[in-house]
């Protein structure tokens, strides 16, 4: 059977790269007119462009509250948008997927895996589906840009619309993978070469920090060499104070008891967010906070294995190290669920490393919760350590860097208070949702055509 699948796999390769050599040769920079418009020689402004938006699943998650933020963005300046996916649960999803966007489900029914394998294979398969149908439907309605994250496998079929391609690269995927093994590497092999020539062959590369910039740079050194130079677009976070008046007036979620306070963990259920870092540290300080909680919530998706297994795995720490009662588990928690905790936490543990970004912590200086998050990837630029401007803090992921450092935000209430408001300042000045907004039209307005005078 996996010899079945890797001949499906070479024939759809063979298939999509034949297109891809007719198309590669029309595929010309953008670079030095992103350029130009950044220095501001541009100033005539399309409208009513025709967007559309092709990402794999549009559930809960930081990419997916990424696209849904860009797309709300640019429909709000004007722009007709559109999101086209391969899967959307009305019951797992972000509001504005059900009430302010359109979103079209194409290829649902093709498989995500095969006996928990070739989740890769089979995500590139759904997501040039995906493609197919956008580019049928440009046939009746020609569109201006196509805008697509996560799975650069598509881009080849998307170039068939004849118009402008934005790859917003979250993070080269093969590096979110291991290669240990002879057939591991060998199925891996033309995927990452894939990966990497397709991402190529968009008009404009965005990226989300500029270490992910980094990591560009060293993942795709064909693409580096040939000049393609990643532009850095911050995600935003919603800048709603009565959202947060809201979680005031309504007060702590229910299972937290009067009296007691509680840190907060918001990840999803993956192995790879370090989550047990929290429960570890929390433990270090048992017996010095004994009316402190801790609260691990995050999505979580049952059709995903290691979702599951994970959260069994947590669970199971959390006994080991005798504080499961006193950690509280929350799955796939609503938006007003989320914000009641970012906005009642004494702190965040925010315990992933080498996040390209992490929109959590953001989210969480929005409504002036200090950061505890671990010393590398996005929120060293997005979390303040100065003296004068000090909205969290950043430790090496042990434990023990951890505990005194929650020790001293859990117990230092002027200081943690100063934490908070620099917090807010700082997302107000660099992570808006109006400036991501504009940043991200801006890159739009500069692919296309200037006008004829």
């Amino acid at each position: 059977m996996a010899l079945v699948w890797t001949s499906l796999g070479v024939v759809l390769f063979a298939l999509v790269f034949l297109v891809a050599l007719r198309v590669l040769t029309r595929i010309r920079s953008n670079q030095s007119e992103v350029n130009r418009f950044a220095r501001g020689e541009r100033s005539d402004r399309p409208k009513n462009l025709r967007i559309l938006f092709v990402h794999p699943d549009l559930g809960i998650g930081g990419a997916e509250r990424l696209i849904v933020d860009a797309a709300v963005g640019l429909q709000k300046k004007g722009h007709r948008v559109t999101i086209f996916t391969a899967h959307h649960d009305p019951e797992h999803c972000f509001p504005e997927t059900r009430n302010e966007l359109t979103v079209e489900v194409f290829g649902d029914w093709l498989p995500r895996h095969f006996f928990r394998r070739f989740q890769a294979l089979c995500a590139y398969i759904r997501m040039v589906y995906v493609a197919g149908v956008v580019v049928l439907r440009a046939i009746k309605e020609p569109i201006d840009v196509i805008i697509c994250d996560q799975v650069s496998f598509c881009i080849p079929v998307l170039r068939l619309c004849s118009c402008k391609i934005v790859f917003y690269c979250h993070f080269p995927d093969f590096l979110l993978t291991h290669h240990r093994g002879l057939l591991k590497r060998l199925y891996r092999a033309p995927l990452d070469w894939a990966e990497e020539t397709t991402t190529g062959m968009a008009d404009l590369v965005l990226v989300n920090s500029k270490f992910t910039a980094g990591v560009f740079q060293t993942a795709f050194p064909r693409l580096w060499r040939r000049g393609v130079r990643p532009e850095v677009l911050y995600p935003s976070v919603p800048l709603d104070d009565s959202i947060a008046e809201t979680a005031e007036r309504e007060g702590p979620p229910d299972y937290i008891p009067s009296g007691e306070s509680f840190v907060l963990s918001l990840n999803r259920y993956e192995r790879k967010k370090n989550i047990g870092l929290a429960i570890e540290t929390f433990a270090s300080l048992r017996d010095k906070l004994p009316k402190c909680r801790l609260v691990i919530a995050g999505g979580y998706d049952s059709r995903v294995a290691e979702n599951v297994e994970h959260a069994e795995e947590l669970q199971k720490l959390a006994e080991e190290l005798g504080v499961a009662d006193r950690t509280i588990f929350r799955r796939s928690i609503s938006s007003s669920e989320k914000v009641r905790l970012l906005f009642w936490a004494r702190c965040l543990f925010y315990t992933p490393s080498g996040e390209h970004f992490g929109i959590v912590p953001v989210e969480s200086m929005f409504y002036r919760t200090p950061v505890l998050a671990v010393n590398d990837g996005g929120p060293c630029e997005t979390i303040s350590v100065e003296a004068q401007t000090e909205t969290g803090m950043l430790k090496e992921p042990v434990a023990d860097q951890w505990g005194p450092a929650a020790f001293e935000i859990l117990t230092n209430s002027d200081r943690a208070e100063r934490m908070g408001e620099e917090g807010q300042k700082r997302v107000r000045a660099l992570f808006s949702l109006d400036a991501f907004s504009a940043k991200l039209e801006d890159f739009v307005f500069a692919l296309l055509p200037m006008p004829c005078s």
